[in-house]
């Protein structure tokens, strides 16, 4: 008696399936399994102790979050550093801010966008930290495991964001003057006896001489005079259902090529009118990625 083999039958991909499988894996590679936990800020009211509060530039860069073995932006995507940039990192957790310095925004959001690896790219970054994440204890235990991990770690683009106590109210608004006054964009306050909380805090707070919020572009309104045949203002939609314009702040580059329909944008303004709207709104940036939403 012959007995027949059977055999499993081969399932041959067409080409394209197999084009899609190979482009998507390095993506599904490339995000986490959900963004990182972060302790988020506050405003600042006045009113609070200040002599409290360790206080500290905020620096206008990419947020980031190193894990022990890799670093990923705040929406969890994984940054593609060069391994050297990398290299020799403590493999505890930190949190900071991918930065080129003042006014870089722009660039250093653009090269972690483009994910690109290329070393001369990356010589002008550097990773501020500002937290320890897994450390435990107060806040002034962690500046203090900051400063001995980095400071001696002889690497030159990971640095330890300076840290200081103001004595006083007066003392924390002279600190602002002199930090916007040289371009920056305002102070963080952290409170000495601050545990690492996920989620938004009201012991680490944000103080600008401005306020600032993000909105979605529904609607590009068209230029009239010397922005005829460009975008002249965006119309764009809060989280509340609200519309308004945003006309001020875009550069010719921008008019020509305004952020799309859908995209995210941070505007800067003073106050809010009678309405609720925001009061002489104007872009201050791009959102390439979209923030999480609050822990809980």
């Amino acid at each position: 008696m012959r007995h027949r083999i059977f055999q499993e039958p081969v399932v041959r991909l067409p080409l394209f399936a197999l084009l899609v499988l190979l482009v998507l894996a390095p993506m599904s590679a490339a995000q986490a399994a959900g963004p990182p936990r972060l302790m988020l800020a506050t405003r600042y009211t006045p009113g609070v102790e200040v002599a409290d509060y360790w206080v500290s530039e905020k620096l206008d860069g990419v947020r980031g979050r190193w894990d022990g073995r890799a670093l990923w932006t705040r929406g969890g995507y994984r940054v593609r550093a060069p391994d050297w940039f990398t290299a020799g990192w403590p493999a505890e957790p930190m949190d900071g801010e991918l930065w080129m310095g003042r006014g870089r925004f722009e660039e250093v959001s653009a090269l972690v966008r483009a994910g690109s690896a290329d070393a001369d790219a990356w010589r002008d970054v550097r990773f501020m930290v500002f937290d320890l994440p897994a450390a435990g204890g107060p806040f002034t235990g962690r500046v203090a495991r900051m400063r001995a991990l980095l400071e001696g770690s002889g690497i030159a683009w990971l640095q330890a964001v300076p840290q200081q106590r103001p004595a006083d109210a007066a003392a924390l608004e002279a600190r602002l003057r002199a930090v916007v006054a040289a371009g920056g964009e305002g102070l963080m306050l952290h409170h000495g006896e601050a545990r690492y909380r996920v989620g938004r805090s009201d012991r680490l707070l944000k103080l600008k001489p401005f306020e600032d919020a993000e909105a979605r572009v529904v609607e590009h309104l068209p230029g009239r005079g010397k922005y005829a045949g460009m975008t002249g203002s965006l119309l764009v939609e809060r989280a509340d259902g609200a519309r308004f314009r945003i006309g001020s702040g875009m550069s010719d580059a921008q008019r020509a090529t305004p952020p799309p329909v859908g995209s995210r944008v941070t505007y800067r303004y003073s106050g809010l009118t009678v309405n609720g709207l925001p009061r002489f709104a104007r872009l201050l940036r791009v959102r390439e990625e979209s923030p999480p939403p609050d822990p809980e």
